[in-house]
C-alpha cells in the first residue's frame, strides 16, 4: 500500500476543502469523506498495480535502492497483488458513485480517467511512467484535478483559486516522483523504464526537482492577485524544506535519496498545515 505515498492523495482533498470553505463559508462532511476515501483508494490501487506490473516487466530488481516490493521479492504473487488493486478500484468506484449522485456528471469526467490511469500509469499499451510522463501525470491528477475536483464537490463551481492551489500541490507532489526517478535512474535505464531522469540524465533530473519546488513556492505570490495575500506565507515551509532537499539532490549520492523522499513528503504536509492554519486565522479575523 506504500503508506508514505498516501499524503499525495490526502493533501489535495484536505486543502481543496479548506479553500472551498474559505471561499464559500461552508463545507459538507459526507462529501469530504467520500472524496477523501475515493482519492485514497485510487492511490492504493495505483500502488498495487505498480508493484505487480513493475515486477512483471523486470523494472524492480534486487538492486533497487528504494523500499522492498512485495511482488518482486516474492512475498506475494502478481495475481494476488493485481486482485488487491482491483478491489481498491471497486471501493473507489463506490465512493465515486455517491459523488455522482450528489454532484452530477462532472464527477464522471474526473473519475473515469482517474480510475483508468490507476492501472495505465504503469500498465496498458501506453504506460505513462515508462514514457517519461510520470511528473506530468502527477501535476494534472494529484494537483489540478484532485484539488479542483474537491472544490467543485464542495462548491459546485471551479473558481480560479483552485487552479492556483492545484498547481502548487501538483508540483510539490511531482517532486516526490522526480526524486524517486532520480534515485532509480540507473536501474530504470537497465530495465527499459524511460523516465525523464533516464532520458536526459542526472543534471536534468536535479534541475527538474529545483523547478518543481521553486515554482510551487513562487506561485504563492499569486494569492496576492486573488486578494488573499496571507496564503502566500504557506510557501515559507516549501522554501525552507525545499532548500534542504535541493542541497541533498545536488551533493548526495542517489543511494541516500530515501531520506530526501521523506523530506519531500514532509514538505507537502507542512504546506497543507500552514495553508489550513492561515486560512482559518484570516477567516477568524
Amino acid at each position: 500500500m506504500r503508506p508514505k505515498t498516501l499524503p499525495a492523495a490526502v493533501v489535495p482533498v484536505w486543502v481543496g476543502c479548506v479553500l472551498a470553505w474559505k471561499l464559500s463559508g461552508r463545507f459538507d462532511g459526507l462529501l469530504l469523506l467520500a472524496t477523501l476515501l475515493g482519492a485514497l483508494f485510487i492511490q492504493i490501487a495505483t500502488n498495487f498495480f505498480n508493484d505487480a506490473i513493475d515486477a512483471s516487466k523486470g523494472a524492480d530488481t534486487g538492486n533497487r535502492l528504494g523500499p522492498q516490493r512485495v511482488t518482486a521479492s516474492g512475498l506475494m504473487s502478481p495475481r494476488a497483488v493485481m486482485k488487491l488493486g482491483l478491489l481498491f478500484l471497486l471501493l473507489a468506484t463506490s465512493c465515486g458513485g455517491y459523488l455522482v449522485l450528489e454532484c452530477g456528471w462532472p464527477i464522471l469526467a474526473i473519475g473515469i480517467p482517474s480510475l483508468f490511469l490507476a492501472y495505465g500509469y504503469t500498465g496498458g499499451p501506453f504506460p505513462l511512467a515508462y514514457r517519461g510522463m510520470g511528473e506530468l501525470f502527477v501535476i494534472v491528477f494529484f494537483g489540478l484535478v484532485a484539488v479542483g475536483g474537491t472544490v467543485f464537490v464542495q462548491m459546485g463551481s471551479w473558481p480560479p483559486e483552485a487552479v492556483l492551489l492545484g498547481a502548487q500541490v501538483g508540483l510539490l507532489s511531482a517532486a516526490l516522483i522526480s526524486i524517486n526517478n532520480f534515485r532509480d535512474r540507473e536501474e530504470d535505464a537497465n530495465t527499459g523504464k524511460r523516465t525523464l531522469a533516464v532520458r536526459f540524465g542526472p543534471k536534468f533530473a536535479a534541475g527538474l526537482i529545483w523547478i518543481e519546488i521553486k515554482l510551487a513556492a513562487f506561485l504563492g505570490l499569486f494569492w496576492i492577485v486573488w486578494g488573499i495575500p496571507e496564503l502566500l506565507v504557506a510557501s515559507l515551509p516549501v522554501m525552507a524544506v525545499g532548500m534542504r532537499i535541493l542541497w541533498g539532490v545536488l551533493t548526495q549520492a542517489p543511494s541516500t535519496f530515501n531520506r530526501l523522499l521523506a523530506l519531500a513528503g514532509l514538505q507537502l504536509l507542512l504546506f497543507a498545515i500552514c495553508f489550513h492554519v492561515l486560512a482559518s486565522l484570516s477567516s477568524a479575523a
